[in-house]
């Protein structure tokens, strides 16, 4: 049994495009059920859905049970809260936060987060390094990130701004003075591919995803970085709507 726990953070109040996570997107399969499907690549390793009692997210729930994966239901907005309290009902101390929106989540860099984190306990946050930005900044869509339950607790404790409870990690990386967090590298190719957007927030961003995830799985059922790229660099009309999408959706 792995140590690591995927929490999959998901709710389905989204205002650019709601519902976006449930919407068919491969072969009748929406990206959160898709998502779940290579999480369950990892044998061993338990996976917790994180959404909110709203009752919106009520078919969050029975997703959940009907994939035999658990399911936590905390604070709508305090997202931090929820993270906690989810860990601490599933008995997580280590955790891998997983955003249900990127459908293109990395296979091998999971394996990479997992084994680091796994050899390296003394780190409080784990994830990649984009020219110097946490990959959770960027709007690339290929990365997790790893933290712990006792990071998360000392992110409570020492603020009560909103920001920082909406958004589970940013207290951890932007207050490096508290917490022992490591960055590990991405592919260098990155650095001439800044125009890639592959996690989804908009109708155009689903329908780009949804037609390259189509054409990549012809060959690969996970298709890397660095195939992703390569056909990218074969397809360049799509660099046109990611780089608009880019300059409306900033993070």
């Amino acid at each position: 049994m792995l140590e690591i726990t995927f929490i999959v953070q998901a709710r389905l109040g989204s205002t650019r495009l709601p519902g976006k996570i449930l919407l068919p997107f491969f072969e009748g399969k929406s990206i959160l059920s898709l998502l779940i499907d290579k999480l369950k690549l990892f044998e061993g390793a338990r996976i917790v859905l994180a959404t909110s009692t709203n009752p919106v997210n009520d078919l969050l729930e029975t997703i959940a049970h009907k994939n035999s994966i658990d399911c936590f239901r905390g604070s709508e907005n305090d997202v931090l809260q929820r993270f906690i309290d989810a860990a601490k009902y599933y008995d997580a101390r280590k955790i891998i936060r997983i955003c249900s929106d990127n459908p293109f989540l990395e296979v091998d860099s999971i394996n990479h987060l997992i084994d680091f984190a796994t050899n390296n306990p003394q780190y409080d946050y784990v994830s990649f390094n984009v020219d110097g930005i946490p990959s959770i900044k960027t709007h690339y869509g290929f990365w997790t990130e790893y933290v712990t339950l006792d990071a998360l607790e000392k992110v409570k404790f020492l603020t009560e701004a909103p920001l920082y409870h909406e958004h589970v990690t940013n207290f951890v990386y932007t207050h490096p003075e508290y917490f022992n967090f490591h960055l590990l590298d991405t592919p260098p190719v990155l650095l001439t591919h800044e125009k890639i957007r592959l996690t989804i927030d908009t109708e155009t961003d689903f329908k780009n995803a949804q037609a390259i995830y189509r054409d990549l799985t012809q060959t690969t059922p996970y298709p890397t970085i660095e195939q992703i790229i390569h056909y990218l660099d074969n397809h360049p009309l799509y660099y046109q709507t990611m780089e608009q999408e880019i300059s409306k959706n900033s993070k």
